[in-house]
This record gives C-alpha cells, sequence and structure tokens, in this order.
C-alpha cells in the first residue's frame, strides 16, 4: 500500500498552514485525514499534472471533468469546505477567488508546486477535456461569437434539461414558499413576472432569452398577451413551439432563433428578460439597454432578471470565473447590482422596483441538484460523464454561492416613462407581492 495520501496532506497542510478538514484518498489507494470527513478522491496522478498545467481553477476543473478527481461523502460540505480553504481566503487586498496556485512570487506557492511535481509523473501537459468551450478569437459579443456560446451552453439535448429542470423547464430561479414543489414554485415566478409587468388580454410581450417557452406560454394562457420570444438556441426553439403547437397558443405566441439586436418590430407593451442578461457582458449591455428601451412603447415595463456579482474592491481586476467560462457559460459576465441599474437608467429607463431572490436560487439550485443524481445514469448516457459532472458541480457550487451572498439574483422592474413623466404604475405597486393562486 502506498502513501500518496499522506505526502499530499502533508504538502497541502504546510502550503495552508492549517489541517485539511477533508480526506484524501490517492491513486494509490491509500487515504489520509480526519475520519468521518468527505474524502477527495485522487483518481489518476494526472490530476496533479493539470494542475500545476492551469494553476487555480481550470486545472482543479479539468480535473474534475476529466474525473481525476472526484468527492465521496457530502459534496455540499466537501465544497464548503474546500472553498473556506482556497476560493475565500483572499490575498491580502480584499480579492477571493484567487486560487490554490496562483502565478505569484510566493516562497510557499512555490515549495507546494515542487513538491506536486515530484509526484505528478511524467511532465507532460494532459489534453483538456472534450467538454471544454473550443479556442475563441475575436471581439468579446459579437453576434456569431455569442450564438456559438449560447450553443454550447443549451444545445445540450432538451431531454437532458428536462431530467434536470423537470417539467416546467424553467431554467432561472424558481419563487418559493414553505411546501411548494419545483414545479409550484416555478410557476409562482413566471406569475409574478406577468403581475409586475402588468399584463392583460392583448398586451405584446416580447421575451428576451425565451429558453424553452415556459414564460411564452404562461403568459399567453394566463393573461391573454401575444408573445414574440427569442433565443439563438435551435433546441430551445424547436422544443417550445412544439409545446405551443401541443397546448393550442400557435395563434398568440411566435419563437424566433434571433438575437435580440435584431428584432424591429416594436413597440412591445412589456419586455421579460428572465436570466438573459448574464450573456450580453459589460462592453454589450449598454447596449442591450438602449435596444430594449427602443422596443418598448412609452410607459411600456422591463423585467429584468438578472444574476449579480458583489462589487471588487478593484473593478479593473476582477476575473471571469475560469470553470464557469471554460465549461459552464462561456463569455458570460456577471455585474453588480448597481452598475446594471445604472446603465438602465442611463439609458433612459426609470428603475421602479428592485427584488432580491437570491435565497430563491439556491433552493431551486439544489432541486436540480437533486434531479440530476436521481437520474445519473441516464444524464451520463445522454451527454457524457464529463458534461453530467459539469453540471453537478456547476449547480452546488453555484448553490452554495448563493447562501453564502457572495453571488444574488434580483428582479429589476424599469419603465420607459410616458410624456410627461408618467410611469403608468399604481400608487401602492407593490401589490404583485401578495400570493399566487390557482
Amino acid at each position: 500500500m502506498g502513501d500518496a495520501a499522506s505526502r499530499l496532506t502533508a504538502l497541502a497542510e504546510e502550503f495552508l498552514g492549517e489541517k485539511l478538514p477533508v480526506r484524501i484518498r490517492a491513486w494509490d489507494g491509500s487515504s489520509s485525514g480526519p475520519p468521518g470527513a468527505p474524502e477527495l478522491i485522487i483518481r489518476h496522478r494526472r490530476a496533479l499534472r493539470r494542475l500545476l498545467w492551469k494553476p487555480g481553477e481550470l486545472g482543479l476543473a479539468r480535473a474534475w471533468v476529466a474525473g481525476d478527481l472526484d468527492v465521496e461523502g457530502d459534496l455540499y460540505e466537501a465544497l464548503g469546505l474546500l472553498a473556506a480553504l482556497i476560493w475565500e481566503r483572499g490575498d491580502g487586498t480584499g480579492r477571493t477567488g484567487t486560487g490554490l496556485l496562483d502565478p505569484v512570487r510566493d516562497p510557499k506557492v512555490r515549495a507546494f508546486a515542487k513538491g506536486l511535481l515530484r509526484m505528478a509523473g511524467p511532465w507532460t501537459p494532459p489534453p483538456p477535456p472534450a467538454e471544454e468551450m473550443s479556442r475563441r478569437t475575436g471581439p468579446l459579443h459579437t453576434k456569431g461569437r455569442d450564438k456559438a456560446a449560447i450553443s454550447h451552453h443549451y444545445d445540450v439535448g432538451n431531454d437532458f434539461y428536462a431530467l434536470v429542470l423537470g417539467p416546467s423547464m424553467v431554467y432561472s430561479c424558481a419563487y418559493w414558499e414553505d411546501g411548494s414543489t419545483l414545479e409550484d414554485a416555478q410557476r409562482d415566478k413566471l406569475d409574478l413576472v406577468c403581475r409586475k409587468l402588468g399584463l392583460k388580454e392583448g398586451d405584446r410581450l416580447l421575451d428576451v432569452g425565451c429558453g424553452w417557452g415556459s414564460m411564452a406560454i404562461h403568459a399567453a394562457r394566463e393573461y391573454g398577451a401575444r408573445v414574440t420570444g427569442v433565443t439563438l438556441s435551435v433546441e430551445q426553439a424547436a422544443f417550445a413551439r412544439k409545446r405551443i403547437a401541443e397546448e393550442g397558443l400557435t395563434d398568440r405566441i411566435e419563437i424566433r432563433v434571433q438575437d435580440y439586436r435584431d428584432v424591429r418590430d416594436g413597440p412591445y407593451d412589456a419586455i421579460s428578460s428572465i436570466g438573459m442578461a448574464e450573456h450580453v457582458g459589460s462592453v454589450r449591455f449598454r447596449e442591450y439597454a438602449d435596444d430594449l428601451y427602443a422596443l418598448l412603447k412609452p410607459g411600456g415595463r422591463l423585467l429584468n432578471h438578472q444574476i449579480a456579482r458583489r462589487p471588487e474592491p478593484d473593478e479593473s481586476a476582477y476575473h471571469v470565473d475560469a470553470f464557469i467560462d471554460a465549461y459552464v457559460f462561456p463569455d458570460g459576465e456577471l455585474a453588480p447590482l448597481g452598475r446594471t441599474v445604472s446603465t438602465l437608467e442611463e439609458a433612459g429607463f426609470e428603475a421602479r422596483d428592485v427584488e432580491s431572490l437570491r435565497e430563491h436560487y439556491a433552493l431551486t439550485l439544489r432541486r436540480w441538484v437533486a434531479n440530476l443524481e436521481q437520474h445519473w445514469d441516464r444524464a451520463v448516457r445522454m451527454t457524457s460523464p464529463g458534461r453530467a459532472r459539469i453540471w453537478r458541480l456547476y449547480m452546488a457550487a453555484s448553490a452554495l454561492s448563493f447562501e453564502r451572498n457572495r453571488i444574488g439574483v434580483n428582479q429589476i422592474l424599469a419603465v420607459r416613462p410616458a410624456e410627461g413623466g408618467t410611469s403608468g404604475l399604481p400608487l401602492r405597486a407593490r401589490a404583485w407581492t401578495a400570493p399566487a393562486t390557482g
């Protein structure tokens, strides 16, 4: 029996300056660490080479996706313990998330890297897992590059998404109350959006990033709206059109494979953008706001539902999450809430209401992870072992990030003021917070 686990534990504890709260099980069968703790399984020395060739989060992500690295035990507990040791330690500047082996001039880092190098085996760079987004070139957020990024994330297979999301096919945070099922909570979220938008019979609604058509169907069926939904995903559009036909709503809903920047048939009475703005990017967000403003009639309402990160002490030093960028949402960007509100108002909108749903997203993600774990073998057959591992890690880690207030999600209700500054909202606009019925 070997002793790789003990050697790795000693290296890590010397580097971190504290005891590891997780066990390590190494490729040679050895184990080390506190009994009963979650176990970090290093199945192959290749995991060390991945970390050395790509220090920080990307190397760890590649090892996880390839199956070189795994966790046995409670995944949430393991991620929480590792996050406190690695991503949340900070670097003395107020920033967190710097990664385990970021290339800094630190003797402890060099000593740790040398120790790993002695155990890592042949010094050749392992190829990245096949699920990693291929190399991207050219400016961020051109129409072609955005379409490729969206396809990477959403064209994984509608059956896979149905397995994870459940019958609602809503891929954004639900709106929970005690005793809700996932489907109930997603219905309540869609209804909350419709009420905030003040939808009524015959209103024209533009649903930007319409996904699998759930918002469009709810708005048309329950409120009598006439809906145009746009998405860049061919698979989403095909699925949405089939659902709409089955609901008998083809006369009220049109689904287009179209970039929001190419929509020219306004004005609309209302616009919903639910979980789409994260794909827009900081370089295009003012353009996004201007385009939506131009598509709304005076007095029209925008509901922008968007994940937000916390502001960095030095915004110029902010880095995109390497794992998310390579495997989940290529070119996706999170902005602080204040910046989003300011940009919308710079475009001419009046921000009328902001509601945080941070805890709601944590609950939603935990339900999605449970769905994936319950149907794990099917998920692997539908996609690949690497893709299923990506989704399990991404959703579980995101749930913890929402719970720990590292990121948030907000619904911003904004109005394009009518002549004379009229908003068209009632004096007591928060009547929409009443519980949904039905």
